[in-house]
């Protein structure tokens, strides 16, 4: 089976004989020295950030998980649907949640959203962007608004930007004390295996995030193999494009072949949001024809039941999937 279901990338960046010849020159017998702090100026150098502002965790999710520990004892905004850790991470630790619902055309009502901030004085707000699932962009006018109203909350604004990478135009991104930025390795550069999780703010609120910190965040292994990458910068904007054009394709062969009967929400990430009276009876045909997409059979949320998200794959399993939707359309 084909697993198109987990918004990965479907190549590894380095060779096997890069990754054996960084095995072994990774010392696994002895902690981690400088290989931490290495990786900061890499990952500053390469996207353009203060090195000292950065810090990593064993994947975004740690990030969330620390948010919901020392970030207030306020109620966590949340959309709905979105990231499901959010909420996961916050029971955990019995924080008040509230999530505000999209509509029926997958849209978020966002003068709801500055409603329940100025409403609820919330400790944290925190949501993807781009969208998980839907792969929607928000409006650089929603971002700014939601900061500032968050900033005279008292609260922290918390960007999660898992699929940054894949957004198209440049954006930007508002800055204080109250606002925190999430990035990972994990999809656009290919190291989801490895957890690199990443958090920019300022220092002050590093320092809050941090305070509970493990003494080694991340295994020697991991960090050694970031680096390396980060540091084959030509090579790393290169397989970055390839990630981006492979998400151009995906969305292009579902819109030739398809988009008349299915419809396709526009996304700025390396998945597609497929719903429809068809969509699901796509998936399960595409399903047996040895392809995983990401299903919802039993989600709390009726409509995403109805719904069905694709990954892309390599260019090969891309023109199979290509295939298996002309077959599928011409049946209809």
């Amino acid at each position: 089976m084909i697993r198109i279901d987990k918004n990965e990338s479907p190549y590894r960046a380095l060779s096997e004989e890069e990754i054996g010849k960084i095995a072994v020159d990774t010392h696994f017998n002895q902690y981690a020295e400088d290989e931490y702090v290495e990786l900061q100026k890499s990952y500053a150098a390469y996207n353009g950030f203060d090195p000292d502002l950065i810090s990593f965790a064993n994947g975004s999710d740690e990030w969330i998980q620390k948010a919901m520990i020392v970030l207030g004892d306020g109620p966590v905004l949340v959309l709905d649907p979105d990231f499901v850790m959010y909420e996961e991470y916050a029971k955990q630790f019995g924080r008040k949640l509230t999530k505000i619902n999209c509509h029926d055309d997958w849209t978020f009502d966002y003068e709801e959203v500055y409603k329940k901030i100025k409403e609820l004085n919330p400790s944290v707000f925190i949501f993807s962007q781009p969208n998980n699932p839907f792969g929607t962009l928000h409006p650089s006018e929603f971002v700014e608004q939601a900061s500032a109203l968050m900033k005279e909350a008292g609260g922290y604004f918390i960007i999660d930007e898992a699929y940054g990478e894949f957004i198209e135009d440049q954006v930007t991104y508002p800055e204080g004390d109250h606002v925190i930025r999430l990035r990972t390795l994990s999809k656009v550069y290919g190291l989801a295996g490895l957890r690199v999780g990443v958090a920019i703010s300022t220092e002050k609120t590093m320092g809050i995030l941090n305070s509970i910190a493990h003494p080694y965040p991340l295994n020697t292994f991991s960090l050694n193999v970031a680096n390396y990458l980060l540091n084959q910068t030509e090579r790393l904007d290169k397989f970055i494009e390839l990630n981006r054009t492979l998400s151009r394709k995906l969305k292009q062969i579902f819109q030739d072949e398809v988009g008349d009967v299915i419809d396709i929400l526009d996304s700025s990430t390396n998945f597609i949001f497929t719903y429809g009276e068809k969509a699901v009876d796509l998936g399960e045909h595409i399903v047996e024809r040895g392809f995983l997409p990401r299903m919802y059979p039993e989600s709390d949320n009726p409509a995403l039941r109805q719904i069905v998200r694709y990954s892309i794959a390599t260019e090969e399993q891309l023109m199979d999937l290509q295939t298996i939707l002309k077959e599928w359309r011409q049946a209809q």
